[in-house]
């Protein structure tokens, strides 16, 4: 009797001491992990190249790749609009669940050439000072260093390294598609 029940119980003592006990001390993501609950969307007072009143609420629901920089977009900013389209491509048939979104941070006009090469890009304009008060980032680095993932919920959840390497974002952006249901 006692050997049946040390055979049942053998499974919860186990798991009970590998979540409690032993905890794993390396990671396979590649991008850093935010503490959501800490990084909810706030009011940035942002709009579109037009002017008109434009949230990053307005899309939650699906998974948001964000990046901001600049209007005049050096090279890092488009190597950074090249990868994120690249990127939403690779998902297959889950890439209508990620958006692509570039926040400005000036008032300075975008070159035509630039908006049609990354047709598809949402560009809507944000104060970049709420922007550096929002997004986090290591030292030495500056929220335009980064490509930051955001959840359908609308907390910032993930951020990228500066000049990522494309593989292992996508095996990061992979596996949250396919380990949530939302968005």
């Amino acid at each position: 009797m006692l050997a049946v029940v040390a055979v049942c119980a053998a499974p919860l003592i186990a798991s009970y001491l590998t979540y409690y006990v032993i905890k794993p001390q390396s990671r396979n993501n590649y991008g850093a992990l935010i503490d959501p609950r800490q990084y909810p969307i706030p009011p940035l007072g942002s709009t579109t190249l037009d002017g008109a009143p434009a949230r990053l609420e307005d899309y939650k629901g699906k998974w948001i790749m964000l990046q901001v920089d600049r209007a005049d977009c050096a090279e890092d900013c488009r190597k950074k609009l090249f990868t994120m389209r690249q990127l939403r491509l690779m998902q297959g048939k889950e890439m209508e669940r990620v958006e692509r979104v570039w926040l400005v941070t000036d008032g300075a006009p975008i070159e035509t050439l630039l908006l049609r090469e990354y047709d598809g890009t949402d560009i809507l304009r944000a104060d970049a000072a709420r922007l550096k008060a929002w997004l986090p980032v290591d030292a030495g680095t500056s929220a335009e260093d980064h490509i930051y993932l955001i959840d359908p919920l609308g907390n910032l959840m993930m951020r990228f390294p500066k000049d990522p390497d494309p593989n292992k974002m996508k095996k990061d952006i992979s596996k949250l598609l396919r380990a949530s249901s939302i968005g």
